[in-house]
Formats: C-alpha cells, structure tokens, sequence
C-alpha cells in the first residue's frame, strides 16, 4: 500500500503543502515581530517627546501632572532616571531607574530606543535625556512589556492555526481527488501493460479525463499495442508464406530427385528436364535464403557498400532483360525508356538490387495484357529510376505499409522485397517513393544522388 503511486502521490502532495505552510508560518511570524516591535518603538517615541515637551515647560512653573499621563499611558510605563542634577518633578511618584540600567552616559540628545529590565520583566522602552537651562536633570523612560508584544504575534499564531485546521482538511480533499483522476489511468495503463506482456493486444485503454499527459500517454500505448499486434501478425504471416516458399520448391525437388533415384525418369529428355527444375528450384530457395539474410543485415547495420562507377543505361537494360521473357509469357507490354547516359560512384549489384525488387513487384502485381514500363532520367546531381505498372494500385492505408518487412498486400510472396529496396536506397543515399490510386496502377521512383 504504502509503495503504490495511490498513496505516494497525494502524501507527497500534503507533505509539500504542509512543509510550505509551515516555512510561510515562520516568515510571517518573523515579519510579524518586527513590524510589532517597530510600530511600539514608534509610539514610544511620540509618547516620550510629548511627556519630555510637557515636562520642560511646567518644570519650574508647577506639578506634572503625573497621574494623568500615566492614565493616558497606562500602567506603570514611565520610569526616571536621576541626572547630574536631580531636580525631578516626578520623583517619588514614577519608579527610579538606576543610571546604568540604562547607560545615561552614553545618551544623545534625541529619544534612543533600547530593551529594559526593570522589576524582573523585560520591556521595549525609549528613553530620552531631559536637559534645562543646558543642564541634564535626568531621563524620561515610556516603555511596553515584551508580554505584551509577545501577545499579538501569539495571536497570529492562534489565527493562522485555526487557517491550516480549516485548509488542510480541504487541501487533502482536493488532494486525494487529484491523485485518484491521476493514479487510477496510470493503474489501468500498468494492467494493460501486464496485459500487452501476456500477449493480448486488445486491451482496454483509459478514455479521456485523466489529463492532457495521460491522455497522451494511453494514445501512444495504444498506438504501441496495435503496431506490437500488426508486427505479431506480420511475423506470422511471415512465417507461413516462408514455409509456403520453401515447401513449394522443396517438394519439386524432392519429387524430381525421387524420380531419377528410383528410374522412374529414363529417358535422357526426361532426365535432363528434372534436372533443370531442380536447378531453377534450387535457385528460387538461394533466392529467397538471400532475401531473409539481406533483411537481417539490413536490420543490423552489417552490410558493406561498395564505390564503384556504374553505367546506369547498362544497369537498367541488364534489369530490364531479366523480366523480359515473364512479360512476354503473360503478354505484358514491356517498356524501357533511357534518357541519356549516367554514370555513378554508387555500389552497382545493391542497385540492380533494388531496381530488380521493383520490377519484380509490378511484374507479380499487373495482369496479363497489362503494361510496365523501367524509365531512366538523368538529373544535374541525381538519377532517377521509375518503374510503372498498371496493376491493381495501393489504397492510402496500405500505402503505409508496403515498406515494412513481411507485408505483402496481395497474399502473394514474403513481402520482403519493397523492404530491401527501400533500406538499400536510404543506405545508397536515396530514396524509394511510391505514388499510386486503386484501380489505376503504381508508380514507384528509384531516386540516387551521382556520388555515393
């Protein structure tokens, strides 16, 4: 309980709200205290110029009229301090501070405010020298218990106390129902975690509300969960049309090889045309094997390029003449069109390669009668490679696709040939495009730069 992202979330929460309360708690008393403190100090100030006025003017004309300031005052917060000459009207009606309680030595002129003890309690008090005729008969002292300082700031203390009573019910409220909108997506995306790992990608993902992240969050793991799902399937297909290839071959070769083991092929006619199917059989396997050890390189960074001058009009008549007889079988019309000469510094077999793979596709795509023509166009500082058919066309989605190992929209090969040629052409430099609508062909464009 205590290590779920349930309970952690909102502790750590009500520990940061708790750890900043108490830190502005702290500051404000601080403030609090010296605003006090200084506030008194200014009273006092204003209170003691006021007596000390009163004073000099009634000193040689009459009577203080003490008991009335200390009305006004209240309590006993006049003192007197006897001067060098102790001529004071307030004597024996105020109490008598000793000379150094309060360093009259050191007094200036004007009121100083300084921290007094007098009758065991402690006072914030602003003393002022009293001087007649140039003589200083004494000092007036106006001081305030440090009690009752003490007091407000105290009660700053009770009010922000009843504040957090209040506030911190409310604060772990809000808390809990922010951790609950945050942390039950996050435990729903942790079981379709554990869900995805078991081999289920059909989870059941969190909907909008948890969040802008979450809500990003479950759109990329569902994205994940159908891109693991679509991978899986195409590993599976994969494997069905591997074992549908190597089968087919596999048993012409076996059935052929029986035959001739067995005598049941006498004639040399016979003999020869069995060996002949081997043989092709045999390259259509060394084919395949090759395009599945190809992909693993690829994959893996570990093939090597080779630079070398390559004649691209030679390049593309020795392509072109490869599918030439599979065309006339099936009665395509077969075109080659060559815009002048170029010559690159590229690795010649991987680019065969590639315009093989493609001419391979539209041949295997385009039905008998129809149309597919290999166009070489020579560019300022690149060469392109189109090849044309006049097949089914790829829909948007599949579009998407076709790039991808094992994918092959027709049901028909491995679907590792559009791979290969697109990962040699990134790896050359380039780039292999396909444009294409249903029911109207595709157009796939072999693009190199002149120097690899």
């Amino acid at each position: 309980m205590f290590r779920s992202l349930r309970f952690r979330l909102p502790a750590l929460f009500l520990l940061g709200i708790v750890l900043a309360a108490v830190v502005a708690t702290l500051i404000a008393v601080r403030f609090f205290q010296d605003y006090t403190r200084t506030r008194a100090a200014h009273e006092l100030r204003a209170e003691s110029a006021g007596i000390v006025q009163l004073y000099a003017r009634q000193a040689g004309a009459g009577d203080v009229p003490v008991e009335s300031l200390r009305r006004a005052i209240g309590g006993d917060r006049i003192f007197w301090v006897p001067g060098v000459a102790d001529a004071s009207l307030f004597a024996g009606r105020v109490p008598v501070l000793q000379r150094s309680a309060v360093h009259f030595a050191t007094l200036g002129a004007g009121p100083q405010t300084i921290n007094l003890s007098a009758g065991g309690k402690g006072y914030l008090a602003v003393v002022q020298v009293v001087d007649l005729a140039g003589i200083p008969t004494g000092a007036i002292v106006v001081a305030k218990p440090d009690s009752a300082l003490t007091s407000r700031w105290l009660q700053l203390l009770e009010e922000l106390a009843i504040a957090f009573g209040i506030g911190i019910p409310v604060a772990v409220l809000l808390v809990a129902v922010f951790s609950r909108q945050v942390a039950r997506p996050l435990e729903s995306l942790s079981d379709a975690a554990d869900e995805v790992a078991a081999g289920h990608y059909d989870v059941e993902l969190p909907g909008p509300g948890g969040g802008s992240e979450i809500e990003r969050l479950s759109a990329r793991f569902g994205e994940m969960a159908a891109k693991l799902a679509e991978s899986e399937e195409l590993s599976r297909h994969f494997l069905m049309s591997v074992s549908h290839e190597l089968r087919t071959p596999l048993t012409a070769i076996r059935g052929h090889v029986a035959a001739l083991r067995e005598g049941v092929v006498e004639d040399e006619e016979s003999k020869q045309r069995s060996l002949e199917v081997v043989a092709e059989e045999a390259v259509r396997l060394e084919r395949l094997v090759g395009d599945v050890l190809d992909l693993a390189k690829l994959d893996a960074r570990r093939f090597a390029l080779l630079r070398e001058e390559v004649d691209m009009r030679v390049l593309c008549e020795r392509a072109y003449a490869a599918f030439a007889a599979e065309a006339k079988a099936r009665g395509i019309d077969y075109e080659l069109s060559l815009d002048g000469g170029a010559v690159l510094v590229t690795d010649g077999d991987r680019v065969l390669q590639i315009v093989s793979n493609l001419l391979a596709n539209a041949i295997h795509a385009t039905p008998a009668q129809g149309r597919v023509e290999l166009k070489l166009a020579v560019g300022e500082h690149d060469v392109k490679v189109t090849v044309a058919d006049t097949g089914p066309g790829i829909s948007p989605e599949e579009r998407e696709r076709i790039f991808r190992p094992f994918w092959s929209g027709h049901g028909g090969g491995t679907g590792l040939g559009l791979t290969i040629a697109s990962e040699l052409a990134t790896a050359l430099g380039g780039s292999v495009d396909v444009e294409s609508e249903p029911g109207r062909g595709s157009r796939f464009v072999l693009l190199l730069p002149r120097e690899l």
